[in-house]
Parts: structure tokens; C-alpha cells; sequence
């Protein structure tokens, strides 16, 4: 960074710990790092671990630590803790630059109440209405915020990189192969793993499936799909293998023959980017940024939780010359996909431009 550049300071808030192997905290960190090399100075503001579901202390110490920052401070707070908070939001917004970074809106996760959804649309809106800009890291997310009274012209996208790696190009000669599956994605209701187990008992070919995910966020579902194998007897063809390290998870990248994620909501996808920058083609579903990721060549695209929709499309992979047609269509995907760096450059020109904004006042607990 050459002397006469202006350095940029930002506050990032997140919830829990930073290290928590799951998409959103990975892309936190990828752009911190990104960020820092940039020139930039990120200081990590580290919130209690019960958001989105926050306790009273867990709420006064997050307006502790935002009270603390001094006035015009750039602030990029995750949806997360955000949407949980939208008191504490409009009376800061009255001397800090908030910016929201909302991945997926809370109301939209998987096994939620009626009640609690409504509850949580509701406070999402409300503290979305606080801040000067709000950042989501796909075109779908952007559209679902139609829904929370956000303009448009208020969001950016600034959309996940990928680790640039040599894909390596699959190729099957006969049906009796087995298929080796790989889901990368946490046990919880919303990435349907059960789904997938109970697709996969059904097929007549070889496979076998690794899921590589955090298995201890939603005890129920983790035992749900441990009682599937049993009920199965897939013992000796699904491995559940908890959090894996970066290393670990590219061996298992490049040990598959096929990613598969059967998720029912993404904001983005990045299990799916990483996946295709492997050169592995996909069979994933219609949400997020999936189906503009994976293309018409690299993989097969099905509703989120049709079953035979899942099961025609691992039929037809398994077909070898279906499958090395998508596999070269993989390949050529891998190409196109962007590095870290270049997703770090384009949050750092949204932040930028942000900050030198005319500042806005913001009524305290009243929605713009």
C-alpha cells in the first residue's frame, strides 16, 4: 500500500466465536484477512454466542461494546446479532456508520415456528431500517430483502471468493464404480441430510457419501441422521466426520467423485463454490446463488426437497457418460470462479464508498 493511500478503519460484530466452522463465519474471516491486506484496520468486536436468540446480558453487553467505539465509526455488524437487536440499532445508527452483512435473513431458517419466523421478520426489518447500507452476498438475497422494506438502491453485493486450487478433472468408464459422495455442510434441519440418506438407501448403484460438517450445533438432527444410517445399515458407506481442518476438507475435495447438497435455503453457497473450484460437479438445489454457480453444464439443479427430483438427478450422474459430461463442465466452471482477493477488493470499494457518505440522522427506535 503506497503512502499517500488513506487508511480505512472498520468494527466488524459478530456473534460467537470467529473460528466457528460454518459458511458465514468463513466468510467473515476470509474478508477480515482480505481486508487487513488491503491496507485496512479491522478490529473484531466478539458477541455472546446466544444470537440470533439473545439473552439480556448477552443484549446489554452488545450495546456495551458499540457504545464504546467512537463516534463515526465504520461498523459492519453480521445479520446474525443484527436482526436480534434492532433497539439497540436505531440508537446507535445516531453517531456510528452502520452497515448490515446479511447472508440469509433469520426469519428463513429451516424448522422455525410460525410465530417465531413472524417474530423475527419483524426485528430484522426494524434494525435493517437503522442502517446507512446493508451488504448480501447474493443477487437472491438481495431480492428476499424486497421484503424487509429495503431499497434496492441501499444493498450491495459483495459475493464469497473461493480458494484457487487445481481441479482435477473425474472420469468413469463403467456403472459398477462406486460413486464416492461428499456434503460439505453443517448437521442442521436446514442443509437436509436426512433427505439425501433416504434417497441414497433407495438407489440400486455403489456409493458411498462423506459429510463433512459440524455435527454438535443440532444434537437432534445429528442423532436423526445417526438412527437413518442404522435403519439403513449404511454403516459401511456414510462417515460422518464432524469438522474437519482446511487440509482434511481438500483431501476430501479431491478424494470425491461428486458433491452433493440437498439444502433447503442458501444465501449464497460456498460448500457449492469450493466444491466446483475442485472440479467436482454438483448436484445441489434452486436457492441461493446455486443455480447461477453451478450452470446448465457443471451439475443438476433440483427443488429444494423433492426427493424424486434428487433421486433422478443421482440416477443420472451415475450414468458415466452424464457424469464426465458434467465433469468437464466442472472443470470449465472452476476457471471462472473468483479468488478472495477479488471478493476482498469489491467489499473493501462498497465500505469505502459507504464511509464517505454525508452522515444520516436516524430517529432512535423509529424506522425510517
Amino acid at each position: 500500500m503506497t503512502s499517500d493511500t488513506p487508511s480505512k478503519a472498520l468494527h466488524i460484530v459478530v456473534p460467537g466465536d470467529l473460528a466457528t466452522v460454518t459458511g458465514g463465519y468463513e466468510y467473515a474471516r476470509r474478508m477480515i484477512d482480505g481486508l487487513r491486506r488491503l491496507g485496512w484496520t479491522v478490529e473484531v468486536l466478539q458477541l455472546d454466542a446466544s444470537f440470533p436468540h439473545p439473552t439480556r446480558a448477552a443484549l446489554v453487553d452488545a450495546e456495551r461494546q458499540l457504545a464504546a467505539l467512537p463516534d463515526g465509526s465504520l461498523t459492519l455488524i453480521d445479520g446474525l446479532a443484527l436482526g436480534a437487536m434492532p433497539e439497540i440499532a436505531h440508537r446507535q445508527a445516531q453517531r456510528l456508520c452502520l452497515v448490515a452483512l446479511v447472508h440469509h435473513p433469520l426469519a428463513l431458517e429451516t424448522g422455525l415456528s410460525s410465530a417465531l419466523a413472524r417474530q423475527l421478520h419483524t426485528s430484522e426489518r426494524q434494525a435493517l431500517a437503522a442502517v446507512r447500507h446493508v451488504i448480501v452476498t447474493s443477487p437472491s438475497t438481495r431480492k428476499v430483502l424486497a421484503d424487509y422494506e429495503v431499497a434496492p438502491e441501499h444493498i450491495s453485493i459483495a459475493e464469497p471468493g473461493v480458494d484457487s486450487v487445481p481441479p482435477r478433472l473425474r472420469q468413469r468408464t463403467t456403472e459398477q464404480m462406486p460413486l464416492h459422495l461428499l456434503c460439505v455442510a453443517t448437521l442442521t434441519p436446514r442443509k437436509d441430510h436426512a433427505l439425501l440418506l433416504e434417497t441414497l438407501a433407495s438407489l440400486p448403484f455403489p456409493w458411498t457419501l462423506s459429510c463433512v460438517g459440524d455435527a454438535t450445533r443440532h444434537p437432534e438432527t445429528t442423532q436423526q441422521l445417526r438412527d437413518l444410517i442404522g435403519t439403513h445399515q449404511l454403516q459401511d458407506r456414510v462417515v460422518l466426520h464432524g469438522k474437519l481442518s482446511p487440509a482434511a476438507l481438500d483431501a476430501q475435495l479431491d478424494a470425491a467423485d461428486l458433491f452433493v447438497l440437498p439444502t433447503r435455503f442458501e444465501g449464497y453457497g460456498m460448500a457449492v463454490a469450493q466444491a466446483l473450484a475442485a472440479g467436482l460437479p454438483v448436484i445441489s438445489t434452486h436457492t441461493g446463488s446455486i443455480p447461477q454457480l453451478v450452470g446448465p453444464d457443471a451439475g443438476i439443479i433440483v427443488p429444494p426437497g423433492d426427493a424424486d427430483a434428487l433421486r433422478a438427478a443421482l440416477l443420472a450422474a451415475f450414468v458415466p457418460q452424464r457424469f464426465n459430461d458434467l465433469a468437464a463442465g466442472a472443470q470449465r466452471v472452476s476457471a471462472s470462479l473468483s479468488d478472495w482477493s477479488r471478493a476482498s477488493q469489491r467489499l473493501a470499494n462498497i465500505l469505502a464508498e459507504v464511509a464517505a457518505r454525508p452522515s444520516a440522522t436516524v430517529e432512535p427506535g423509529v424506522e425510517p
